[in-house]
């Protein structure tokens, strides 16, 4: 399409870039997935710990652990950070200072930048989250080339030509992909533990990503103080725009009321004209043009109590399509055991994760609503409390069937092995028993011994069914 809209280029003093990758992990393996990181020199991520509030996050920023932790309600801080470093029910944060020097590099531009740290991050529910934290330091920077790089950079697999063209490089060693950078650079040992459960079912993803085969990107963007943010900037912002095929500036709509439409839906403008938060389903983004003390408070911001807050919701949306695609499986299926774990996975999930109420800033809370919103995790969690109640129906009808049928049975084995069954070879079963008489049994006293054992043998096998039940229900 015919590029009809003019853009007036921005230049920038900081652009500062998280990206988030979602993963499954192989089932058991948290607590050797921790042991391997600790190995590797990742340190534990403490509330507790106030050295730590300078040291992931680059020259001239921090984030002060006393004000993220009082941004949220009890319960959420107790699950986001939790105090023991084993404690399985929440986010376990391991982060580790890089500190590594590397460019992006295609025919139209090379952006030098830096990754400050990498957060690997151990959820319950079998997930987790990589967190690469980079500044770029290019020292003529325009809005485009910043946009530009988040879209490349967040590509780890690439999709089209100009993915092909652009390439990381680090130390004199080139990858094509942001993929095998990480892989290989980043986190060499973490791909082991990664669930390839989806392999099977695609044609080209390489890895188990839940949604797509782009990282999210939380971006925060500082302009000169001269600068007018516009409703295209907005726009972009959201949608990362950043060069079209010829290197020059883009916007992927030409529609000015429909640029103004969504930048409005999209943006949280309680600190506008000067600042704006923007949320689509890909990215979470900052714009000011603040002075520069001003500008490294929202950026601190952003790397605390905003980070936390998007993955909270990122959390939220990954454990409830989980929920959904597992549901689909066992519709299928009809397998008791996993319906039952299912329920227990939703109810656990309903009763210690996910609340209605989490911030406690009123700023705070309208950023997470709007992250939630776009999220669409409230409708996703409808969905899954409906799949709670079409499970215990199922259930219920199926306990309902089971013990009928067992009921009917019994009866029958009752009233064959009691009345009848018994009464023939109950005398022959008393004391040491004499095996030689079976050979003068009658059809019918064959009949009634069968009956008389398979009955007790059935009895015994429910005896220990229903105790291995009883134990299971226990140990969750």
């Amino acid at each position: 399409m015919e590029q009809r809209l003019a853009i007036s280029e921005k230049t920038m003093h900081v652009a500062l870039h998280q990206f988030i990758f979602p993963f499954s992990i192989n089932r058991t393996s948290q607590n050797r997935f921790k042991e391997q990181l600790l190995k590797d020199e990742f340190n534990p991520f403490l509330i507790y710990e106030t050295q730590q509030e300078e040291r992931y996050y680059g020259p001239g920023y921090q984030v002060s652990h006393r004000e993220m932790e009082r941004y949220y309600l009890p319960f959420t801080s107790k699950f986001l950070f939790p105090h023991a470093e084993g404690n399985e029910e929440g986010f376990r944060r391991y982060s580790k200072q890089m500190n590594l020097e590397c460019s992006l590099h295609s025919p139209y531009y090379n952006l030098a930048f830096t990754i400050h740290s990498l957060d690997v991050i151990l959820c319950p529910f079998d997930l987790g989250f990589i967190t690469i934290r980079t500044e770029l330091n290019c020292a003529e920077l325009s809005y485009s080339l910043a946009l530009e790089f988040a879209k490349r950079f967040r590509v780890l697999q690439n999709m089209n030509k100009q993915d092909d063209e652009s390439y990381i490089q680090n130390n004199k060693m080139t990858f094509k992909e942001s993929e095998s950078f990480i892989f290989h650079i980043l986190g060499p040992n973490t791909l082991a533990f990664l669930e390839k459960g989806r392999q099977n079912e695609a044609h080209f993803e390489k890895l188990p990503f839940f949604l797509d085969e782009c990282m999210y990107v939380a971006c925060f963007y500082s302009f000169v103080e001269s600068s007018e943010i516009s409703l295209v900037d907005i726009y972009r912002a959201a949608r990362i725009d950043g060069l079209d095929k010829e290197g020059k500036p883009f916007i992927g709509a030409t529609n000015l009321n429909y640029i103004k439409s969504y930048s409005e839906r999209h943006s949280y403008d309680r600190w506008g004209p000067d600042t704006y938060f923007i949320t689509d389903e890909n990215a979470f983004s900052c714009i000011t043009k603040q002075s520069h003390p001003i500008a490294v408070k929202i950026a601190n911001k952003m790397y605390g109590e905003y980070y936390y807050g998007l993955l909270l919701n990122l959390f939220h949306k990954i454990v409830l399509l989980k929920i959904s695609n597992q549901y689909s499986q066992v519709r299928l299926e009809q397998n008791q055991g996993k319906i039952e774990e299912l329920i227990r996975s939703i109810t656990d999930f309903s009763a210690k994760y996910y609340f209605i109420e989490v911030v406690s800033q009123s700023q705070g809370k309208e950023i997470f609503l709007q992250l939630r919103k776009f999220y669409g995790n409230d409708e996703l969690f409808v969905e899954v409390k409906r799949t709670l109640t079409d499970l215990f129906e199922y259930q219920s009808n199926y306990t309902n069937k089971r013990a009928s049928y067992m009921l009917r049975i019994l009866t029958i084995y009752t009233v064959i092995s009691g009345i009848y069954g018994m009464n023939q070879v109950i005398e022959d079963l008393k004391g040491p028993i004499n095996w030689t008489k079976m050979k003068d049994y009658s059809v019918f006293q064959y009949f009634a011994f069968v009956v008389a054992v398979s009955g007790i043998l059935i009895g015994i096998s429910l005896a220990i069914d229903s105790l291995r039940q009883l134990i299971k229900k226990r140990k969750y």
